[in-house]
């Protein structure tokens, strides 16, 4: 009897004080709209193919459309691919963990790494670093960027408190960052000069980013309270940050600017019901320590959207049945539409006529 006292003592002293990475703070999260309206449910992803990349490789999380036509996308392990209609072609090895590529007006593939910052690839073996630290503070999650015509570098970096190797990986680190709703992601800019300037900050988990067509503004996701900022960068309004888009149904991932002045915008997950348990942190903490069993992961339930410079929502895509896996980002490349995901060893592909 003595001894099963003892065991249920400790149990209660190490789920109520064992240390534990997050400090989580309170937040009250709005009820989310669900699948309705706007975002009512469809299957129009299911018309999507997959693409499988070598190897058994996995995480094709974003897409690169040059400026000849070439289409890039890399994989968990820092692979580069070039997609060559159904067989994705390896052209590098970059290490690392690059998540999002864009072409810049240079002709070059910038590449937000996860592990390394921001950078720049002219051809094999030409990789090279454009940021690894602001103001000799590390960047030590860049996740996503897009690029000026001057050559402006815009990323986003998800978090100041917790790298990608915390959890092992790099988007388990999201988990980490939301369950703690920890405000310490930010978006830099590194100017033509090399210089490099913090714009904004106070996200939680800073994710998207995506110029508008004539680079007034920025659109900015924040995974961790599922909305987008619009951040002013000309004008009498430059600098100043609003809400552009809020209380949307998922967590938003990669932003992608088709060039039309409309954006799409990828859920890595729908809400998840453990929201309900944000407003109280002690109670977060002793759910961690039960454990990955009990944590909160991401739902894999794939959407994307369509939407507009005013913030109307143009259409969404969804794969309710999460075949795709965790969708991350999505674009029309010539008449073909690209739905790129996060942990599956292949990329969607569906022809533009069979979309809504």
């Amino acid at each position: 009897m003595r001894i099963l006292f003892v065991l249920l003592l400790a149990g209660f002293g190490y789920l109520l004080f064992w240390p534990v990475p997050v400090q989580p703070v309170a937040y009250d999260p709005p009820e989310p709209p669900g699948f309705t309206g706007d975002f009512a449910e469809n299957n129009a992803l299911d018309a999507a193919e997959l693409i499988s990349l070598p190897n058994e490789e996995i995480g094709p999380e974003d897409l690169a459309v040059m400026p000849d036509g070439t289409i890039y996308t890399t994989s968990l392990s820092g692979n580069l691919y070039r997609i060559d209609g159904d067989r994705p072609v390896e052209v590098d090895r970059l290490g690392g963990r690059p998540l999002g590529l864009r072409a810049g007006p240079d002709g070059a593939l910038y590449i937000a790494d996860s592990y390394r910052g921001p950078m720049r690839w002219t051809g094999p073996g030409t990789l090279e670093s454009l940021v690894s630290e602001i103001g000799g503070a590390p960047v030590i999650y860049a996740n996503q960027l897009d690029v000026g015509r001057d050559g402006s570098v815009y990323f986003s970096n998800s978090s100041d408190r917790f790298d990608p190797e915390t959890m092992g990986g790099t988007k388990p680190t999201s988990i980490l960052t939301i369950w703690e709703q920890s405000d310490t992601g930010y978006v830099a800019r590194r100017n033509p000069d090399g210089s490099v300037e913090k714009l904004t900050e106070g996200f939680v988990y800073t994710n998207g980013v995506a110029l508008s067509p004539d680079e007034s503004f920025l659109l900015i996701a924040e995974t961790g309270r599922a909305r987008v900022h619009r951040l002013w960068l000309t004008g009498e309004k430059a600098g100043q940050r609003a809400v552009f888009l809020d209380n949307l149904p998922g967590y938003p991932d990669n932003l992608e600017a088709q060039g039309d002045g409309t954006y799409w915008l990828a859920f890595a997950s729908p809400r998840v019901p453990s929201e309900a348990l944000m407003p109280f942190p002690f109670l977060r903490k002793v759910i961690w320590r039960l454990g990955p069993m009990v944590r909160p992961a991401p739902i894999h339930r794939g959407m994307i959207m369509q939407f507009d410079g005013q913030g109307r929502i143009l259409r969404t895509l969804q794969d309710p049945d999460g075949r795709l896996g965790i969708t991350t980002g999505g674009k029309i490349v010539g008449d073909q539409f690209y739905v790129m995901t996060l942990d599956s060893p292949w990329f969607g592909r569906m022809p533009v006529a069979a979309m809504p």
